[in-house]
């Protein structure tokens, strides 16, 4: 079978499973290295909710320790078009199981005669693969292509076409394939699993404001601390966590009619918080993180917008220090009613 073929149908199939992956001990027929028939990629939840773990072909991801929440989202790169990889190669069958997985296929003749015997040369008679390594079993494993979830249908899903290859056991990958799983990769799919906590801000005033009145802003800082997800290949004894840590919040007020504080719009972390708590006393003071409107939203509402950016690292097998991954930012828009100050004339 082609390797876009071999992919496109991949694609499909991970499209289901990953449906599945929400149920608990959800499992297709293949685990890399197990006893399966080797038709199938492994996707493994050991919980209903997914946030303790789930695996997605030879990847799993913990997510224990991830944002959680029903406004809750993923991060999007601050200042690039950077995205984690859209594809990646990574061991999915044994000698047995790929013979399992080819087999049907050349029997069934769809794919042609003239692949088929290609196919036949190249994991059996010896060029250069003989009786699809099976000397080798135990020694190392089939390495083929995954799409990485949430990325079915993107045009990098087609980058890994070749076909299947086969690595020894503590032996690197071909250096002339970019998207074999490495810690780094595995740190970046880890980057697309993060899901950080909505960003409505509290308000003081709360429910509506007045013109020209200062109005104080802040996140709550029980929710906003730093996230991890941690990828792992448990056949390669390889892994990276990766982590999101708050650094600011940008507030938008909804209108130019307003004045930000500070006046950058920017509120930067501090002692572990975004902004500070309104509380009795702080009526004559500058809030530090807040907002100033000088007009009325009559009888609608200003869309404020707050959006924190949040400073991404990584660390993982073989790497000593911290290593840098593309700032991420996450928003959420909530409706800010200003009302005039009524006065009364005697």
């Amino acid at each position: 079978m082609p390797a876009v073929a071999r992919i496109s149908v991949g694609a499909a199939l991970m499209a289901a499973l990953t449906v599945l992956a929400s149920s608990p001990m959800a499992r297709a027929d293949f685990v890399p290295g197990g006893k399966g028939t080797g038709s199938e990629t492994q996707v493994d939840g050991d919980q209903g909710d997914g946030t303790i773990s789930a695996s997605a072909g030879a990847v799993v991801f913990d997510r224990s320790k991830n944002g959680s929440g029903p406004k809750a989202g993923a991060v999007t790169s601050a200042t690039t078009t950077w995205t984690p990889p859209a594809c990646y190669y990574a061991p999915k069958y044994t000698p047995e199981q790929l013979q399992k997985y080819l087999e049907p296929i050349w029997e069934a003749g769809s794919t042609g005669h003239e692949w088929d015997l290609s196919q036949r040369k190249r994991y059996v008679e010896g060029e250069p693969y003989k009786d699809f390594n099976k000397e080798k079993t135990g020694e190392g494993y089939w390495w083929d292509s995954y799409v990485t979830p949430g990325r079915i249908g993107d045009p990098g899903a087609l980058d890994c076409d070749e076909p299947f290859f086969w690595v020894d056991t503590n032996d690197d990958p071909p250096a002339d394939i970019p998207q074999a799983i490495t810690p780094e990769m595995l740190a970046q799919l880890a980057y697309a699993e993060i899901r950080v906590p909505g960003t409505e801000v509290n308000l003081a005033p709360n429910g509506a404001t007045k013109v020209n009145l200062p109005t104080w802003m802040w996140l709550d800082g029980a929710d906003f601390k730093p996230v991890s997800v941690t990828a792992s290949v448990p056949l390669l004894g390889v892994q990276a966590t990766t982590t999101a840590e708050p650094v600011s919040v940008r507030i938008e007020p909804g209108t130019s009619d307003a004045e930000t504080y500070p006046a950058s719009g920017v509120c930067e972390i501090d002692n572990g918080r975004i902004g500070e708590p309104y509380a009795e006393g702080k009526a004559n003071r500058t809030p530090p993180c807040g907002v100033k409107y000088l007009r009325s939203s009559g009888d609608d509402a200003y869309k404020l917008q707050a959006t924190v950016t949040w400073k991404i690292h990584w660390t993982g097998t073989g790497v000593a220090d911290e290593q840098p991954l593309p700032d991420g930012t996450f928003g959420g828009e909530q409706d800010v009613v200003v009302q005039e100050i009524q006065s009364v004339n005697r």
